[in-house]
């Protein structure tokens, strides 16, 4: 927890953690260069060369006068052309060097705003090895092999990685060792993060110039964000969350879909980027593949209405799928990806692309066309997917649709309550949409979407009437504005039902937000106005709120302290075997397994039936089920020790909500005893013994018969 104090300082450095660094060695001298129109002349004189004037004569001379007047007009005329084509790509590349500069600069700034934030709320640099593994607590766990290499490739090269101080807590707390460098695995974790969600600004920023046409929008699209960074990510809060690492590759995916989109011909290079982006976005998290879920209904829709082709609809499906099939096999066979919705609705749009002269023969109505794809996309796609669940009997991701169901109705089971009473997984709060609109955000996107639906309609109603496609085309054949539109509102459902995946509508809105900037949209007003004016007058009502609440950001100073977990790790260090198993908390079961490597049952990764059913057996000390049957459960995983967490107790988020409520949902016989955990807080014989206890955890030492 953030202590707000600063009482600790370095007094002096240990010592480095490997060999010193060798002086660097020159640098090698140029190679030879070539001059341009040089060449080696010979000692005699060679034969001379027919100046501009013989030339002339000559073709004169053979091809007449009329055909070499007409040759020298052409020669000039390519010459005047050529110049004009180098004069256009100097300022085109001028231009794209201009733009790289700007993203450079606002990663850089991202970068260091988010270190910044980070380092003034937990004082990271000050704190030890064990402090910054327990301010982590979930996730990092999954640091541990890529670290392994790193270190060991520094090592060999010789490069020191770090420097250790003395750090003096104050408060009558013994000294600490405290290192800073690459070299320590949670600081060049944190590193790693930030530099990776520095270079989603950069990508931020050309992603809102290419699609408005105009740099203004890659700038309106940062300052979006900055104004609106709370709403945006977490990554300075806890950066060790899997949507840390998966989220900027969604960024540069959709960058790469949208120019995609855009030009007339796909080509390789551009699907080939597609594919990765798609792999490094669903290998971290595999949330990841619910939103890509969303892009290809919406990708499925602008086809439907004929923004499209069927051509390229199935190049994009095809990265999709080589994608799926790379990620199944990287995660090691992880069936939850092959029987997901995503990867039927993948299936069965390839299949409906197919059969769309089957549709045709049915119905020459494009509305009643575009129903029946509709309906066959959705059955086809909801079917598909419970037929490979069920012949793969694979539950992974069945918490998700319970979530789901309880979000429209009355259902209630231990899993979803466990999402639900989560304050990220509860629905948006009503305050949200009130920030939005004090920095102009939800304003400006809304006017953009207005414009967008309103010409999109017209668009429509040209298909619906037959007309021909090139007066389509002059009216409004922008399919990736329109795709923008529909992801939109996929985003704005996700942020509204879950408001942890505001993550992914915020930044959304940023994105939009840049096509203020766009002359496909606004060239009418922009007759009238001049842009700069327009845009500059629109980021300056913005900055008002949004000034406020970087400051609100900037003004967070705290310092990490968790000394009863810290004397919790200590104690399992000196007082248990290596192979000891322990269970209890999730949060808690990965900072043990991080800090003391001790066997653990469960941990926060939620996703797995298998895991969800292990933490069910777990939590059940919270329940009020008889204490001897809580032990042979956990006695039938293997657990040795129980961490009991007494607030646990009475802790909760809203009503319902507390442990034990949770339990009288999933266990109604007990309803009306007394909870275990309450119980065990005060004599835990005859089936355990406290072999441990501070001011928030104890730990239980089960009795084996």
């Amino acid at each position: 927890m953030p202590v707000h104090t600063r009482a600790r300082y370095k007094e002096s450095p240990l010592k480095a953690a490997s060999a010193p660094q060798s002086p660097p060695s020159p640098s090698p001298s140029p190679g030879p260069m070539r001059k341009a129109g040089g060449g080696r002349k010979g000692a005699c004189g060679e034969p001379r060369k027919a100046g501009p004037a013989a030339l002339a004569e000559r073709l004169r001379h053979v091809l007449g006068a009329g055909a070499a007047e007409l040759l020298r007009d052409c020669g000039g005329r390519l010459r005047g052309f050529v110049q004009d084509q180098k004069a256009f790509v100097i300022k085109a590349d001028s231009k794209i060097w201009v733009a790289l500069v700007f993203a450079a600069f606002a990663g850089v700034l991202h970068w260091y705003h988010i270190t910044t934030i980070f380092e003034n709320d937990r004082h990271f640099s000050h704190l030890s090895t064990l402090e910054r593994e327990m301010a982590f607590r979930t996730e990092m766990v999954v640091l541990a092999s890529w670290y392994r290499i790193y270190i060991a490739v520094m090592d060999f090269l010789g490069i020191q990685t770090k420097t250790c101080w003395t750090v003096n807590r104050g408060e009558g707390l013994r000294p600490i060792e405290s290192c800073e460098g690459l070299g320590d695995p949670a600081s060049f974790y944190v590193a790693v993060i930030f530099l990776l969600n520095g270079v989603m600004m950069s990508v931020f920023f050309l992603y809102g110039t290419y699609l408005s046409g105009s740099r203004l929008g890659g700038l309106v699209t940062v300052l979006c964000y900055f104004f609106n960074h709370g709403e945006c990510t977490r990554v300075m809060w806890t950066p060790p969350l899997r949507e840390s690492f998966s989220y900027p590759f969604h960024v540069l995916q959709m960058l790469v879909l949208t120019y995609i989109l855009r030009i007339p011909n796909v080509n390789r290079g551009s699907l080939i980027a597609l594919c990765v982006s798609n792999i490094f976005f669903m290998l971290p998290w595999q949330f990841a593949q619910f939103v890509l879920l969303t892009q290809i209904a919406s990708l499925f829709a602008i086809y439907v209405v004929g923004y499209i082709d069927s051509d390229k609809l199935q190049k994009i499906l095809c990265a999709h799928m080589v994608s799926l099939l790379l990620c199944f096999i990287f995660m090691f066979g992880n069936s939850m990806l092959l029987t997901s919705y995503y990867a039927a609705s993948l299936v069965v749009i390839w299949g409906i692309l197919k059969a769309r002269p089957k549709f045709l023969k049915i119905s020459g109505s494009r509305i009643i066309l575009w129903l029946l794809e509709g309906c066959a996309w959705l059955l086809g796609t909801v079917i598909l997917k419970c037929l490979t669940s069920l012949m793969f009997g694979v539950a992974d991701d069945a918490h998700i649709s319970n979530l789901l169901k309880s979000k429209f109705t009355g259902y209630k089971d231990f899993d979803t309550l466990m999402y639900t009473c989560a304050v990220e997984f509860d629905f948006m709060d009503k305050e949200t949409p009130l920030r939005y609109t004090k920095t102009l955000l939800l304003p400006v996107v809304l006017v953009i979407f207005g414009v967008i639906f309103k010409k999109a309609v017209k668009y429509i109603t040209l298909v619906l009437s037959q007309k021909d496609l090139c007066e389509r085309e002059e009216r409004f054949n922008h399919g990736e504005l329109v795709y923008h539109v529909l992801q939109l509102v996929a985003f704005t459902v996700l942020g509204i039902l879950i408001m942890r995946l505001k993550l992914f509508l915020t930044p959304h809105l940023c994105v939009m937000a840049s096509l203020i900037c766009s002359k496909q949209l606004f060239g009418w007003l922009f007759c009238k106005i001049q842009p700069k004016t327009l845009i500059f007058g629109i980021l300056a009502l913005m900055a008002i709120e949004g000034s406020a609440n970087l400051q609100s950001q900037w003004n967070i100073v705290g310092e990490f302290s968790n000394l009863p977990q810290e004397e919790l790790l200590e104690w399992i260090k000196i007082n248990t075997r290596q192979d000891a198993v322990f269970a209890g908390a999730m949060p808690t079961m990965a900072s043990i397994k991080l800090s003391t490597l001790r066997p653990i049952v469960n941990h926060p990764h939620y996703e797995d039936a298998g895991l969800r059913a292990r933490t069910k057996v777990v939590y059940s000390m919270y329940s009020r089920k008889p204490a001897k049957e809580v032990k042979e459960g956990l006695l039938k995983l293997g657990v040795n020790y129980y961490i009991l967490e007494e607030s646990w107790c009475i802790r909760r988020a809203k009503p319902g909500c507390s442990m034990p409520e949770i339990w009288d949902v999933e266990d109604p016989v007990n309803v009306g005893k007394i909870p275990l955990c309450n119980v065990m807080s005060k004599d835990p014989r005859p089936y355990f013994i406290t072999v441990f206890h501070n001011s928030i955890y104890r730990v239980l030492k089960i009795i084996k018969d």
